[in-house]
């Protein structure tokens, strides 16, 4: 199936707003509606819970519903608003869904995706929202027939999901968004990882990020989050609470980080001495396909200052890098670094061969080690 055709099925229902989180499922898709005129409004949101807000806001100022579009493993970030604002029980918003079928039963994926593919449909059963399932195979005729449905359900003022398997979309030959930013994040992940010592520990955010750290040597002290965007932080916070005599260091992708930007607040409250905040910034969500987030350009190191880090760096150049890597070892405060890199990656990066519990088990045995010494 084409993009193109998808938009035009979506723009004959009346809707005028498309609005989600990027996803390598839909990445044609997702390519289409932003960088072509498909006559369309089109906004990246931080997150799937703040697309489902918009599109409200869309219906509630126009009566027209809005198209959501999303990864299945942002469904868990738009239950609450779909649930307590949307449903039909409460303020009765319809509004059509295209979700990225990561995981579908079946086919081969990555494992932070087997579990929420195993649920998806049932997910959509239990939120009492009517959706269709499509792969490669749909035809045009077909196509058009769930459409008319769709049509109905909308005008009845409920809610459809759209849920797209993996190759669905025909692929398309456009340019990639690029920045102007110059460093490499491989060389700078790589970089930074050989400053590790045996008293730090590592938690990398998912996607490439993660990916570039395990092609490292020192892999025992990181934990590599392979799901959950932006919860990194977190999960980093939470290690270094309870690991006072260690240093941890966070390495943050700007998508991940704009998604849940409270986390910034939260960490600069606290009061860590042993925390180092990486912002790897390439304004994009390139794991998924390369898109723009939806705040490019966006100043995270002055945010995380206002947030109440210690120490806030701001990384442009090689120069201003080398300079960093010269004092990594002595930051002893909570630092916030935002280093600006290119939106680029090899073909050929490697995805771990052990599985996400035996990572965890691995940098528990590390931590306790350690701790016993």
């Amino acid at each position: 199936m084409k993009a193109e055709l998808l938009s035009l099925c979506i723009k004959q229902l009346g809707i005028e707003v498309l609005t989600g989180v990027p996803d390598s499922t839909l990445k044609e898709f997702c390519d289409y509606i932003n960088s072509e005129d498909t006559g369309l409004t089109h906004y990246t949101a931080p997150n799937e819970g703040s697309a489902v807000g918009i599109a409200t806001g869309i219906y509630l100022s126009t009566g027209k519903p809005a198209c959501v579009y999303m990864q299945n493993s942002g469904i868990g970030n738009a239950v609450n608003p779909i649930t307590s604002i949307v449903s039909t029980e409460v303020y009765n918003i319809p509004m059509l869904f295209i979700v990225g079928y990561r995981g579908s039963p079946g086919l081969k994926d990555e494992p932070q995706h087997k579990f929420m593919g195993r649920v998806t449909e049932k997910m959509f059963d239990c939120l009492e929202i009517e959706y269709e399932v499509i792969d490669s195979s749909i035809s045009e005729s077909k196509l058009k027939e769930i459409f008319d449905r769709i049509k109905n359900t909308l005008s009845n003022k409920k809610q459809f999901s759209l849920i797209i398997k993996k190759d669905t979309f025909d692929k398309r030959t456009n340019a990639a968004y690029t920045n102007t930013y110059k460093l490499n994040r491989e060389h700078i992940i790589s970089e930074i990882m050989k400053k590790i010592t045996e008293n730090d520990l590592v938690v990398s955010t998912t996607g490439k990020i993660s990916r570039e750290v395990y092609e490292q040597n020192n892999r025992n002290q990181c934990f590599l989050t392979v799901g959950g965007m932006g919860h990194a932080s977190m999960i980093a916070f939470g290690i270094a609470k309870n690991s006072p005599n260690k240093r941890v260091i966070c390495l943050d992708g700007d998508g991940a980080a704009l998604m849940h930007l409270g986390n910034l607040a939260f960490i600069g409250n606290q009061g860590l001495k042993n925390f180092v905040h990486i912002c790897l910034n390439n304004d994009a969500h390139e794991s998924v396909g390369g898109m723009p987030t939806a705040a490019p350009n966006f100043k995270y190191a002055e945010t995380a200052k206002v947030c109440g880090y210690s120490n806030v760096i701001l990384i442009q150049t090689a120069d201003e890098f080398n300079s960093l890597m010269n004092e990594f070892n002595n930051l002893g405060k909570l630092t916030f670094i935002e280093i600006k890199v290119a939106n680029e990656s090899r073909d050929d990066l490697a995805r771990p061969k052990e599985s996400a519990l035996e990572n965890a088990i691995s940098f528990m045995n590390y931590i306790n080690k350690e701790q016993t010494k």
